[in-house]
């Protein structure tokens, strides 16, 4: 495809994106470690101190960095505030897995994504609990690194896609699947799972170290844009259920199921959605 930000910038565009994407998460840790208010959107969902903070941290930067590029964020986007979108266009989220984060637990990440004519083609995610980082563009591959918060990055190596042993390993749960999930694995002949929360389950795909993500439940496209670009900067795609190419800008910026996956070749997911 035809990419619309310069091949001679993007270069540095990308590792603005992870400095950023560092810095939230850095944001998002003090909050962690010393305990952030809670909240609840109009939609129920819980959003808490941390969210806001690092997602100011995000635009003021992206404004910098990129002013040309809209920037379309979870928090902004609850508030109503939704830039028009034509060609290219940034999606954040500033903290993915907001309930795990609430939860003491260690599945969370911040997401930064590039779309650009409907396909995400560069992205951020960090996992600062984890202390890893990923980041990938699709003009020059995909990366990742131990980062502490607060710390120096350690060193990169380049991460890409595996060849797909068998059986394959699915991100995914048994024991809190659905059933269209369930069969969907079971059909492919897939009995080994990993489970993981937030975008994470993307950059397991993309480092090699799972081999198909399905997802049959809705998610928002912030949700996803930056693990999908790492991913597919990895050598990876992701597919619509009915098996093409999956794409961004979509009304409201829901995405309905989709297939993350390496060089594994994944049955459509919407039979087995009809057939529930």
């Amino acid at each position: 495809m035809t990419l619309l930000v310069d091949r001679d910038v993007r270069e540095r565009l990308l590792r603005a994106l992870v400095t950023l994407a560092e810095a939230a998460g850095d944001v998002v840790w003090d909050h962690f470690v010393r305990g952030a208010s809670v909240t609840f959107k109009a939609d129920e969902s819980p959003v808490t101190a941390a969210d806001h903070a690092a997602e100011a941290v995000i635009l003021a930067g992206l404004r910098e960095h990129a002013p040309g590029i809209p920037v379309v964020a979870e928090e902004e986007a609850a508030a109503g505030r939704i830039p028009d979108i034509d060609g290219a266009f940034f999606l954040v989220d500033p903290l993915d897995g907001t309930k795990e984060f609430i939860k003491r637990g260690d599945d969370f990440t911040v997401n930064i994504g590039l779309v650009e004519r409907g396909v995400p083609t560069m992205g951020v995610v960090y996992a600062p609990a984890r202390n890893t980082l990923y980041w990938g563009d699709l003009a020059a591959g995909a990366w990742q690194a131990e980062r502490a918060p607060g710390a120096v990055r350690g060193p990169t190596k380049t991460i890409a896609v595996r060849a797909v042993p068998t059986p394959p390993c699915a991100v995914a749960s048994r024991s809190h699947a659905d059933p269209q999930t369930a069969a969907w694995l079971d059909a492919g002949g897939i009995c080994d799972c990993v489970s993981v929360g937030s975008s994470l389950k993307f950059v397991l795909v993309a480092s090699g170290e799972a081999d198909v993500y399905p997802r049959t439940g809705p998610t928002m496209e912030w949700d996803t844009c930056a693990g999908d670009a790492v991913l597919r900067a990895a050598g990876g795609r992701v597919l619509d259920l009915d098996g093409d190419v999956f794409r961004y800008g979509k009304p409201g910026f829901r995405n309905t199921g989709f297939v993350a996956t390496g060089p594994y070749n994944p049955a459509p997911l919407r039979p087995f959605m009809d057939a529930a």
